[in-house]
């Protein structure tokens, strides 16, 4: 019995330790930006390793240089965030206007070739990004799209549209097909069915999919480099985040500020849409 217990409350404290380590490794790179970020210049050439701010050195005027125009004499970084904000809500509604009532037709429709839609939208994930950007480049050039946001929301709705097709594909097989067969007879159609029945029980794994399209849009670099690179007034924050890194003149407190600055709206958003986030990842993991 004791040597029961012994292990149990063993078991209990490490799992502790794992966790506490886990969150320390995560939490300490962001808090150590977060400080660098609202400490001057100076004090950081004499002591970069402190980790605690005081209330006497703590400044915001990084930030203010930050996201102040460049005709100001600012970085310009709220440009940018409106370009990323424009382009992230834009490929995600598409994304998701698409992917819904595609995921739906492959769950719940029988027609030719339907097996083999699993492997093929999974398959574009064979390729790294770095493959298809130069054809990509050319295409989107001789259509006269590089250097445009919209085109760019083109390209990141092709590169999360498949995953969001297989997500959504998941958890609308987990749906039992007895509520949509009551709906039917109850007189509703196929696309009454999915708007009144199977959207509002998959608002779960919708919101998951949601923000992992979100996500993928704001952070994306790639792409940006290659379509907008010589449009400046048209970066996307992640584009001005590498180029404010790659200026020697630019201190270190005004490159934390930046990193900050494209950090915080994802970790707002998870934070906020935590449950949801984790109910519809979970998802779909089994068929009920």
């Amino acid at each position: 019995m004791d040597r029961d217990r012994i292990e149990t409350v063993g078991l209990r404290w490490l799992r502790r330790l794992v966790i506490a380590a886990f969150l320390l490794v995560t939490v300490f790179p962001f808090y150590y930006m977060l400080v660098l970020s609202v400490r001057p210049i100076e004090r950081l050439l004499l002591d970069p390793g402190s980790l605690v701010v005081g209330l006497g050195e703590l400044t915001f005027d990084t930030y203010a240089q930050v996201v102040r125009a460049v005709d100001d004499g600012g970085q310009g970084f709220l440009t940018f965030m409106r370009n990323s904000g424009l382009v992230a809500v834009a490929a995600t509604l598409l994304t998701l206007a698409v992917a819904i009532p595609g995921a739906y037709a492959v769950a719940r429709l029988r027609f030719f070739g339907r097996r083999q839609v699993d492997f093929l939208f999974l398959a574009v994930y064979l390729f790294p990004s770095i493959v298809i950007a130069i054809p990509l480049f050319v295409v989107f050039t001789r259509a006269g799209l590089r250097g445009s946001l919209f085109g760019l929301v083109l390209v990141y709705i092709s590169q999360t549209l498949p995953v969001s097709v297989y997500m959504l594909r998941n958890y609308f097989e987990t749906i039992p097909v007895s509520l949509e067969e009551s709906a039917a007879i109850d007189g509703a159609g196929r696309l009454g069915i999915l708007r009144r029945v199977s959207l509002p029980l998959a608002a779960p794994s919708i919101m998951a999919v949601a923000l992992y399209d979100f996500m993928i849009a704001w952070n994306e670099f790639l792409f940006a480099l290659l379509f907008l690179v010589d449009k400046p007034h048209r970066w996307t924050v992640s584009l001005g985040l590498a180029q404010l890194a790659d200026g020697v003149e630019v201190p270190k407190t005004v490159l934390m500020a930046g990193s900050v600055i494209l950090t915080l709206p994802i970790v707002i958003l998870f934070f906020a849409s935590e449950r949801l986030l984790t109910e519809g990842l979970t998802s779909g993991a089994e068929k009920g």
